[in-house]
């Protein structure tokens, strides 16, 4: 058996993999091991996305906190990033989100934040999978007034909305900007933030049935809005996942900027304001290319990490860094969150495009893009990390790694949070990477199968 957790928490198709019965467990081991230290009688926020699942599993994990005599408060569909900042605000000892992200519909996750707003180191995570291996033994479980209690509270997101807007207070009443809230958590957020700044606001997908969510919208799905953009004739459009700790752009052309673009925008005006500590951004092995030419040529360092928005942040809290984050939008302003916020990120971009008065387009042309294909090839969960072990695979790697050595770059890693060996490429031609990308795909598929 695999590791419970992964990247980005424990994950699985609702009702399958994610069953109530491990969501009550996880709430009973993962309250206990963040609480055991508190002399108080501890208080654990929940919040979740807006995936029919979410109030089922939500129930459950409270369920399993108030057994150990702990406190739940739960505070309904809330971005992962506003319950990270209420639970550091309010200075409860633990907070949880219920969600799978940008995955489909079907699928949901727990993941959670320490009493700091912080994710979860390995070794804490590992402490609660160990105890839900072991039955919770030795941990007894209170009965009568010791039993912890359930309250409601809905109206927090207005906090998150208020912080946002107090955070970056920039003056958006010249700009008409399209939003892509993915169905999801971003929904009523996002909308009434950039509303609250002045902006002239076409928002869509923000009418979650809870089986919709990310359902060919989002920052996993950017045609409808890039072409929204160019319809509209607005100056940016914004793009959210699920649970809106990420975010994407498109410029007024209807081209998509990514995360690594975005933050050699937002990275460049803060080295310009001096605000960039130690003239560094920190990025993962997946960034393109093209990030690390642009920050040679602009004085900016770009450090390297595993895949995964936690060893972004573990690196910049190490070393002192105040801005980190991926490709696929998930970007950490550490001087004002704890973890990756899509509205966040949003704002940090819309205030360069004020404060510098020029298109998105010309901005993201502070970095060249290098052709990049990235396939992901389907296998079985608990075979994922063991690609390496087969010869077949292992051989048609290192040949590949041989051929593209010095022009390009080879990048084979399993995902963190679905049942993919991820295939990338980087070279000069867009077609022939595109191509050996999908028949090592196909390759690992077929053996692994």
């Amino acid at each position: 058996m695999g590791r419970m957790f992964g990247t980005d928490g424990v994950r699985g198709v609702a009702g399958k993999e994610l069953t109530i019965d491990l969501a009550m467990k996880l709430g009973q081991a993962g309250a206990y091991v963040l609480t055991k230290e508190k002399a108080h009688q501890p208080t654990i926020i929940v919040g979740c996305d807006t995936r029919i699942s979410g109030g089922m599993l939500a129930n459950a994990l409270m369920a399993g906190i108030c057994s150990v005599g702990a406190n739940a408060v739960y505070m309904g569909v809330m971005p992962t990033p506003a319950i990270a900042y209420l639970t550091k605000k309010h200075k409860v000892d633990a907070g949880v989100v219920i969600s799978a992200s940008h995955n489909p519909m079907e699928f949901n996750g727990i993941k959670f934040f320490n009493g700091e707003g912080y994710k979860l180191s390995d070794q804490l995570e590992d402490e609660i999978e160990e105890l839900i291996q072991s039955g919770m033994k030795d941990i007894k479980m209170p009965i009568g007034s010791g039993i912890g209690s359930v309250a409601y509270r809905m109206d927090a997101r207005e906090e998150y909305v208020f912080f946002m807007k107090k955070t970056v207070p920039v003056d958006l009443s010249g700009l008409k900007i399209v939003i892509d809230c993915a169905e999801g958590a971003a929904y009523y957020t996002a909308v009434e933030t950039l509303k609250g700044l002045g902006a002239n606001l076409v928002a869509i997908h923000t009418n979650p049935d809870g089986t919709n969510i990310n359902a060919n919208c989002g920052s996993t799905h950017m045609d409808e809005l890039r072409a929204r953009v160019v319809y509209e004739k607005a100056d940016v459009g914004l793009a959210f996942d699920g649970d809106a700790d990420r975010m994407l752009a498109v410029d007024e052309l209807g081209n998509e900027v990514d995360g690594d673009q975005i933050m050699a925008i937002i990275g460049s005006y803060m080295k310009e304001k001096g605000t960039l500590k130690k003239d560094t951004i920190v990025a993962t092995v997946m960034s393109n290319l093209g990030f690390t030419l642009m920050g040679e040529k602009n004085g900016i360092h770009i450090e390297r990490t595993k895949v995964g928005d936690r060893y972004v942040l573990e690196n910049m809290l190490e070393n002192g860094f105040n801005i980190g984050g991926e490709q696929s939008g998930h970007i950490i302003f550490l001087d004002e969150s704890t973890t990756g916020d899509g509205l966040l990120s949003g704002l940090h971009l819309l205030e360069v495009m004020v404060k510098s008065g020029r298109k998105l387009s010309e901005l993201a042309q502070i970095m060249e893009v290098l052709p990049q294909a990235l396939v992901n090839a389907k296998v079985p969960t608990h075979k994922k990390d063991k690609y390496m072990e087969y010869p077949e695979i292992a051989q048609a790697i290192s040949d590949l790694e041989k051929r593209f050595a010095g022009e390009g770059r080879v990048l084979i890693r399993p995902s963190g949070t679905e049942p993919l060996v991820r295939v990338m490429i980087e070279g000069k031609n867009q077609e022939e990477i595109e191509k050996e990308a999908k028949v090592l795909a196909e390759l690992i598929t077929r053996n692994m199968l």
